[in-house]
């Protein structure tokens, strides 16, 4: 039986890769600091670690007790708007919470690093965006990811770590953290609609992403260290068609049972305007069924919003630039 480490596993997509490791017969270590996730994400079956990524003694521990065959690495705070006032936080997280990972998977031998990034490496003016290309991430989220993919070939080229990297985008779901105001927009959405708010737009709306339901990627993620021809390998994985963030909200609006949104735009933010990616590399080398549609998967993720009820939303306390911040971001929730 294989040991997998999965990290960010209270988490959403994390909880989500969890569950289908299980199916495919893996022993899942499941490790979180609960700082995003929830306990009530994790699978039945699920051998819980609460413990963070900057732990490295804890981490060098954990391998030395399970032995892990393959490491899924998901862990990370993906606000990728918000990155640019936090950087501090975001690459002590997200990048030097990764080496750690990176370290003790060398040192232990494990089999396989399976490392979720981000389109947020290819910046703007990409699309549609191809593994070919070459990145150049806007802000400090995609950097750091970027970081991260390129020390993994460098540990791959020096000691052997076979390494696998998905770059997914815009994914939302059952398990997502609806009160995160930060990053997931469908949830964001959903969480407004719950609390009688207004939905609210950066911008004039009519940027571009593709909204991907999580079915289409963790399932994905979790057979692809049984395919060792795509080792050492990156892909993009996602939905194919892209749309507004206008035409997002009336989605989720409708979904939840609102006719006619309330719908307030905010000054602009500095993001890439146009962001999504050709899927041509995954599909060949997984052979993947259709996708789930954007009305479809919105409605599943509404029902079980509508079960779970709203949540409070929660403002990043510890901002390290005030400078630019969006004056949306600065009031209290």
């Amino acid at each position: 039986m294989p040991i997998s480490l999965v990290t960010g596993a209270a988490g959403f997509i994390g909880s989500h890769v969890a569950v289908e490791l299980l199916l495919r017969g893996h022993k899942v270590v499941g490790l979180d600091d609960l700082s995003g996730g929830f306990r009530e994400n994790l699978p039945s079956g699920v051998d819980f670690e609460q413990a963070s990524i900057l732990d490295h003694a804890r981490i060098t521990a954990l391998f030395d007790l399970h032995k892990f065959d393959f490491v899924f690495h998901l862990a990370a705070y993906a606000a990728e708007g918000l990155s640019p006032f936090i950087r501090r936080f975001n690459y002590t997280n997200n990048l030097i919470g990764s080496m750690n990972l990176i370290n003790a998977s060398v040192n232990h031998g494990v089999k396989c690093f399976v490392f979720t990034s981000s389109i947020a490496v290819y910046g703007r003016n990409q699309v549609p965006m191809k593994e070919d290309m070459i990145p150049q991430p806007e802000d400090p989220y995609g950097i750091a990811k970027y970081a991260v993919e390129q020390d993994l070939r460098a540990a791959a080229e020096l000691f052997g770590l076979p390494w696998i990297v998905f770059r997914p985008h815009n994914v939302y779901g059952e398990r997502q953290n609806i009160a995160d105001k930060y990053r997931n927009v469908v949830g964001i959405f959903m969480n407004q609609i719950l609390n009688d708010q207004p939905l609210t737009i950066f911008g004039d709306g009519t940027q571009t992403r593709a909204f991907t339901y999580v079915s289409d990627v963790a399932p994905v993620i979790a057979q692809s260290v049984d395919t060792p021809e795509v080792y050492d390998q990156v892909f993009n994985i996602g939905a194919d068609t892209p749309c507004s963030v206008n035409h997002l909200a009336i989605t989720v609006a409708k979904a939840m049972g609102v006719a006619s949104p309330r719908i307030v735009h905010f000054e602009p933010r500095h993001e890439v305007i146009e962001a999504w990616s050709d899927h041509t590399k995954v599909r060949k080398q997984f052979g993947l069924n259709s996708a789930v549609g954007l009305e479809d998967g919105i409605s599943r993720m509404a029902r079980w919003v509508r079960t779970t009820g709203k949540r409070r939303a929660i403002s990043f306390k510890d901002i390290e630039i005030w400078r630019e911040l969006p004056e949306a971001w600065t009031k209290p929730s």
